[in-house]
């Protein structure tokens, strides 16, 4: 699997390094996802399990009861 070099911060994060925040990075084929404060841990999806977990969230399917 080639590495993405392409990573963007949350606009969210502030943009200041130090700030920990999610980054996200695409290929021709899946979609990384990390925490700046550890980025060699990463996340590895596809876009339609990504944007049905984002569909979840923003309905509020996922939330606990």
């Amino acid at each position: 699997m080639t590495a993405p070099d392409n990573w963007q911060r949350s606009s969210f994060s502030g943009g200041a390094d130090g700030n920990n925040c999610v980054e996200l990075a695409s290929t021709s084929y899946s979609i990384h996802l990390r925490e700046s404060d550890t980025p060699s841990t990463e996340l590895v999806t596809t876009p339609t399990p990504l944007t049905h977990l984002l569909h979840g969230i923003r309905s509020g399917a996922l939330k606990g009861t």
